[in-house]
Formats: C-alpha cells, structure tokens, sequence
C-alpha cells in the first residue's frame, strides 16, 4: 500500500489539518516510510510469541497521597515585598 494525495488529504481533514505542496509531499514521505517500516516488522516470524499489554512486569508503586503543610504562614510572609500581618499585599488588578 501506498500513500497518496488523496489519503494525505482525507487524514488531514479528519485530523482537522492542512497541508499544502512541499508539506504535503513531506507529510506523504514519512507516512511511506512509517509503513515500510511496518511492513518490515510483518517479515518478522512471531508465532508462539505472546503480546505485550506492558513492556516490562514492574508495577508503579506510588506514594501515600497525604497532604503536608512544611511552611507556616509566618515563613511564608518573611520574604515578601509587601505584605499585612497575615496577607500579601498585592496591586489591585480588577477595577470597579
């Protein structure tokens, strides 16, 4: 199978892009060479071997999502340009 103009087009419409000449030609180029290389994979002899639904048999081990406070208000405030007893200050951004 090769790929032509017509069918840079329709994927292009349908992946709501445009291409246009050197593009398109380019575009076309590389999607031939995505299935030559996919042709070259099917000489492949992979009877008796099983698919892959992961590459590798590790689990993700994540951590405890436990919410942390590290930094008090005060230490928070110490290097502020601006700042009220408990608040930054900050320049009004929205006008009346």
């Amino acid at each position: 199978m090769q790929i032509t103009d017509e069918t840079v087009d329709k994927i292009a419409e349908l992946a709501k892009l445009k291409f246009e000449g050197e593009k398109k030609q380019e575009i076309k180029k590389d999607l031939n060479k995505v299935l030559d290389f996919v042709e070259k994979i099917n000489e492949l002899d992979t009877e008796g071997i099983e698919p892959l639904i992961h590459i590798s048999d590790e689990i993700n081990v994540l951590r405890a999502d436990v919410s942390e406070n590290n930094t008090t208000q005060q230490e928070a405030l110490k290097n502020a340009p601006k700042k009220d007893n408990y608040y930054f200050k900050i320049p009004k951004v929205i006008q009346d």
